[in-house]
């Protein structure tokens, strides 16, 4: 920081207690190029350089004149901490009668106050993500419940309904550990208490690493809850902000082994057709619910909120399903109507937005044969249950796991090869990618961003490790030649 940044004199150095001094001086804000917290205050105090970041010019400019006139009321500053001896001497008063506030009722109190603005699958990853750092603030000895107990104590706890509610039986003793045995919100700045919660942010219960999403939605859930204890006091700063964290979670890169080929597409979506018996058509109802996965690369969850008003079904030639909301399972707990299907909007977009997807002609032609077996469900949708409801998760996982059993060899069964409905939309857009379709077309159509697709399936792109090889084989033999 250059002299020219300075807008304060040094004052007159006079005499101080012990750790302060009056040798203060202050530089004007300034911009730090970060997207977060941009901007940047610094000062010193007997020679100590000390600073701090604010999210708004205005919010920087507060604290500065906050400083300035401390300093023009002659208030002698601390050394260590940087503060006005006035600030010191408030703060510990207020510590004296205040006793601090701790994990369980910040996490409560902080769930209570974003339940009504977010959806029921955003309530779910909040509670869950706060949950795992719970692990981390409570104390271990004699007696401590299984992690396990103790995260879903904590899930049923922090949901605003089960407030002063007897916890269930099962759930008692990690629920009486939680809520007494938990740690001060300020242990985080603890650097043993910190290192354990950066574990529980990256890895499972069984200590396997985490998916790369796991990893980003529990270390986003943290911070932002983390950001809240700051404006409200109970922080000094965000340690997230402060320790840059290496991403020790997995990649979320698409693994190639769990793609299917058209054949075995194709060989699945049968299968699917002959689970269940034929009163009960329990496979042929999902039948095409699995192919708008594999031909039209949606999610399961907007599979499910598909409706018959949305679809563009010709009797020949291509048709088109315009997707306009989905139904995420979230649990009973966390949704406003009591029901385990949230009705939300497509994922990353505004809540009126829609998305058009082409589907070829055999898609068209295996939903028309679906309608004309079974009609739609009660409420419009394209897909429903036995009784015209919305069909649940573990219904369709179920015929999925099944019908792998009747379509795949023992060898291919037994490995990643679809384990997951959802390997199904993975299938289908890097079959898109692969036959040429630009990346940005196939963004649109999936509902993700060019980046993200670039970034999860550049490893399934045939041909792209060939072309490389081939340019460097090429700079190579140019540099010989040279030689």
């Amino acid at each position: 920081m250059s002299a020219t940044d300075e807008t304060s004199a040094r004052r007159p150095r006079g005499s101080a207690r012990p750790g302060y001094s009056l040798d203060v001086r202050l530089w004007k804000v300034t911009k730090t190029g970060r997207k977060s917290r941009p901007y940047r205050l610094r000062w010193v105090v007997g020679g100590r350089v000390h600073g701090d970041t604010f999210g708004t010019s205005a919010l920087a400019e507060s604290r500065r004149s906050e400083l300035w006139q401390a300093m023009r009321r002659g208030e002698a500053f601390h050394v260590e901490d940087g503060l006005p001896e006035s600030e010191i001497r408030a703060a510990e008063e207020a510590a004296a009668v205040k006793a601090p506030i701790r994990w369980f009722e910040f996490c409560r109190d902080y769930v209570a106050g974003r339940w009504r603005t977010s959806a029921g699958k955003t309530r779910e990853g909040l509670a869950d993500s706060l949950a795992t750092v719970a692990l981390a603030m409570v104390e271990r000895g004699d007696g401590v419940p299984p992690d396990e107990d103790l995260r879903l104590a904590f899930r049923w706890a922090v949901v605003p309904a089960n407030h002063g509610e007897e916890p269930p039986p099962k759930l008692k003793a990690a629920y009486h550990w939680l809520s007494t045995l938990d740690r001060p919100v300020t242990d985080l700045h603890k650097p043993e208490v910190f290192r354990d919660v950066r574990y529980r942010l990256s890895f499972r219960l069984d200590g396997v690493l985490a998916a790369g999403d796991t990893f980003r939605r529990r270390r986003r859930a943290l911070n932002t809850a983390l950001e809240y204890a700051v404006d409200a006091g109970i922080l000094a700063e965000n340690p997230l902000q402060r320790a840059r964290m290496a991403r020790l979670a997995s990649t979320d890169a698409v693994d190639p082994r769990v793609l299917v080929n058209a054949v075995q597409g194709r060989q699945l979506l049968a299968a699917v057709s002959y689970i269940g018996s034929w009163h009960r058509k329990r496979g042929r109802r999902l039948m095409a619910f699995f192919a708008v996965m594999l031909y039209a690369g949606l999610r399961p969850a907007e599979a499910v909120g598909l409706r018959l008003v949305d679809c563009h079904l010709p009797e020949k030639g291509w048709g088109t399903l315009t997707l306009r909301e989905t139904r995420p399972v979230s649990g009973k707990q966390w949704t406003d109507s009591g029901e385990r299907h949230d009705r939300r909007g497509l994922k990353a977009r505004g809540a009126t937005a829609d998305r058009p997807v082409p589907i070829p002609p055999v898609l068209v032609a295996i939903l028309l044969a679906h309608l004309k077996e079974f009609s739609m469900a009660k409420d419009g949708r394209l897909f429903g249950n036995e009784r015209g409801d919305v069909v649940g998760t573990s219904t369709y996982w179920r015929v999925w796991e099944e019908a792998r059993a009747y379509a795949l060899p023992p060898d291919r069964f037994a490995s990643p090869l679809a384990g997951r409905p959802y390997d199904l939309r993975h299938a289908c857009i890097t079959r898109w990618l692969n036959a040429g379709v630009p990346i940005a077309e196939v963004a649109r159509r999936v509902g993700n961003s060019p980046e993200v697709i670039h970034r999860r399936y550049h490893g399934c792109i045939d041909g792209h490790e060939e072309a490389a090889n081939e340019k460097i084989a090429k700079s190579l033999e140019e540099e010989g030649d040279t030689a």
